[in-house]
């Protein structure tokens, strides 16, 4: 070992022997202290990144995955109640493969992997059952990639097609979807999920698409479509409405100073109506125009006549000459028609009224017709579908705006205690760490001066155990004077002394130091 090691080693061997059971003990805990979070550190910025390998698994797929991680020993993490399996970043794709040739996951929704074990000999039932589960497994699969949906299933009605049914029946879609937890499906996804059911099949509408969620909620009816119930419709568009009112008066008026309440009437009922108009056109030429005129000159006498509707002989105009004459003109009429075919979901609005209260204290110089018909622009009112305003001016009361102010207060002043509060702790912390400095400033200090004095008294000892052999009344000796001749019966009495320093001060240096002082002190003179 280098010598500048092993140095460095005796001088710190020595610095710790000279530690007290204190200092030592407050050394091995500190050491401790910092071993545990070198290996924590280590724990945690050594753990490799952890990815999923399979997502929405089945209970007996994840357990056979499992088995195959445990007889591979690759390390895997259990998320989402069992049901995602994680494994290190480096491992995933070569994990992937094995699963696969496994034949892992087994409980797949199928898609049009069921056509693949199709036999020749299969009948026509089937192969159209089988088909229509591959439709619904690709679809439900498609489904399960929006970001949210933990799991899908896709049932469709599609009805048989046979010779003997004069009209096709219309296919539908149920789908049911279950959310992650703490997500919801929001409005465009419903339609994202409608319009990808219905585009997937064909003669499927729109309109012909159920979408229910894992709380039994139907966010989309067959014969409705999207946007849930009417009463829903009807919320929305009354918050909608109330909120855009509420806004404008708060500009006007002042903030809260008007209240608004908007109602709703919808209708529950869908239907579906044609309109066939006929007009005739204004200035326009008929479309075809035919004339026949058919004129007989004859010598004289009665004419036979002509022949007429049905074969009934009609006298024709007679001539002077005993001549005839008929005309038969024929003309087409052009006449406009216009067909208007339309669809009426429920949910629309058959009528609605707006009620304004204003509070007369601060709005009563405020023209009630002008704020009304503000009201009746923002809110769209018909008068021709029955819609009305109503604005009042009433007093308010001052209970609302009094609590509403000694709660502001209320939370003013806890915001301000916990501002007090953070600044006393935070001056507490900065003491209690100024005051740690100093005081480990005074320990270090007392500890390097008691370390100076205990070196001072170990050299002083050491020179009184190396010194020769002389009776201990030398001190108070002059130094030029030689000591006086011993007995060697006191001779004896200082080896024998010496040796009992030596001994004290192997076992209790600090002991054996405080002896040499007092005895030091009671050698002075006076």
């Amino acid at each position: 070992m280098p010598a500048q090691v092993t140095s460095m080693l005796g001088r710190l061997s020595a610095a710790i022997a000279k530690f007290t059971v204190a200092q030592r003990t407050i050394a091995i805990i500190g050491v401790a202290g910092l071993v545990l979070g070198v290996v924590a550190l280590a724990a945690v910025f050594g753990k490799p990144a952890y990815s999923p390998l399979f997502t929405g698994l089945e209970g007996g797929d994840a357990s056979a995955i499992v088995d195959q991680l445990q007889s591979s020993g690759v390390p895997y993490e259990l998320a989402d109640g069992g049901a995602t399996i994680m494994v290190p970043e480096e491992s995933v794709y070569t994990e992937r493969i094995k699963a696969a040739s496994a034949g892992l996951p087994s409980s797949s929704k199928g898609g049009y992997a069921l056509l693949d074990d199709m036999g020749v000999t299969s009948s026509e039932f089937q192969q159209s059952v089988t088909y229509k589960r591959a439709l619904e497994g690709e679809l439900a699969a498609t489904i399960e990639g929006i970001t949210g949906v933990k799991t899908a299933s896709v049932r469709l009605a599609i009805p048989e097609e046979t010779v003997f049914m004069s009209e096709k029946g219309v296919p539908t879609a149920s789908v049911f979807v279950e959310m992650r937890n703490g997500v919801t499906l929001a409005q465009s996804q419903v339609e994202a999920i409608v319009h990808l059911t219905s585009a997937s099949i064909d003669g499927m509408a729109a309109t012909d698409v159920a979408v229910i969620d894992a709380a039994g909620t139907v966010l989309s009816a067959v014969g409705v479509g999207m946007s849930g119930s009417a009463d829903d419709r009807a919320t929305d568009y009354e918050a909608r409405v109330g909120s855009a009112v509420q806004a404008m008066l708060d500009r006007v008026a002042g903030p809260g100073n008007a209240t608004v309440v908007v109602a709703a009437d919808v209708n529950y009922e869908s239907a579906e109506r044609t309109e066939e108009t006929f007009s005739a056109p204004i200035e326009s030429l008929a479309l075809t125009e035919s004339t026949t005129k058919d004129v007989r000159v004859g010598a004289g006498g009665n004419a036979a006549g002509v022949l007429g509707p049905d074969n009934i002989a009609v006298p024709a105009e007679e001539l002077g000459d005993g001549g005839s004459t008929s005309e038969v003109t024929n003309r087409t009429n052009a006449i406009n028609k216009v067909t208007e075919s339309r669809k009426i979901p429920a949910g629309s609005i058959e009528r609605q009224t707006v009620s304004v209260a204003l509070n007369a204290d601060v709005a009563g110089a405020l023209d009630v017709d002008e704020i009304a018909a503000l009201v009746s622009a923002a809110a769209g009112i018909d008068p021709n579908r029955g819609d009305e305003v109503t604005v009042k001016l009433v007093g308010f009361s001052q209970a609302g705006a009094v609590e509403a102010a000694e709660a502001l207060a209320a939370a003013e002043a806890a915001a301000e205690s916990e501002r007090t509060a953070e600044i006393i702790r935070t001056a507490l912390i900065a003491f209690a760490i100024v005051i740690s400095i100093v005081l480990g400033l005074i320990f270090f200090a007392l500890r390097s001066r008691r370390q100076k004095r205990e070196a001072v008294d170990m050299a002083a000892l050491n020179e009184i155990l190396t010194a020769p052999t002389v009776p201990m009344t030398f001190l108070s000796q002059p130094a030029l004077k030689p000591p006086p001749a011993s007995p060697p019966a006191e001779a004896s009495d200082v080896d024998r002394q010496r040796a009992e320093i030596s001994a004290l001060a192997e076992k209790d240096p600090e002991r054996a130091a405080d002896y040499l002082r007092g005895l030091m002190d009671d050698r002075q003179p006076a």
